[in-house]
């Protein structure tokens, strides 16, 4: 996760990683609307704790989810190269459906839902695209996936199937596969 600029105090460095955690937490379980002093509450520090390392909440909601989507986009590289490509568009996307279900600040994230991804952490709302682009491309290479989608549409889709999945989780990833069959090529 992010790191602050100078080195820190041994407790004022547990209490950054314990903010960090509880938020991450918070975040997965109630999505990004949690107010920071609720944040400092469950960590069991002062809201003044969390505003000196994190002097916004999209300072901490970017601290959160860098950690988070840069390991996304590191799974979804493994998927790309362990299998095949026809194929890995639609694992890729089935688990981040999946991941959904258990991380609502990631879900709302994606959708731009609180802070949007593209202005609080530009780079890596760029490297997902880059990747749902380098997968998408594979599988239209391997004639897997129309031809007439772009990267935009997949994430349209992606996140339309992780509301799905917050309004319908037992047939979340039914209907996702329902939906990532309009994507086959015919």
């Amino acid at each position: 996760m992010a790191q602050p600029d100078r080195p820190l105090r041994a407790d004022a460095a547990r209490n950054r990683a314990r903010v960090l955690e509880v938020a991450y937490d918070t975040f997965a379980a109630a999505g990004l609307s949690v107010p920071i002093d609720e944040i400092a509450r469950r960590a069991g520090v002062c809201a003044g704790t969390v505003y000196r390392h994190f002097p916004t909440k999209e300072d901490l909601f970017r601290a959160v989810i860098s950690d988070r989507i840069n390991g996304i986009v590191a799974d979804g590289r493994d998927v790309l190269a362990s299998g095949d490509p026809g194929e890995a568009l639609f694992t890729f996307l089935r688990s981040v459906v999946l991941w959904s279900a258990t991380d609502r600040g990631l879900a709302d994230a994606l959708a731009g839902v609180g802070i949007k991804i593209e202005d609080a952490v530009p780079d890596l709302e760029e490297a997902f695209l880059g990747l749902l682009a380098e997968l998408l491309h594979a599988a239209q290479e391997a004639g897997t996936v129309r031809r007439d989608v772009d990267v935009r549409d997949v994430k349209t889709i992606l996140v339309g199937a992780q509301a799905m999945q917050a309004y319908k989780p037992d047939a979340a990833i039914r209907l996702a596969d329902v939906v990532l069959d309009g994507l086959r090529a015919p």
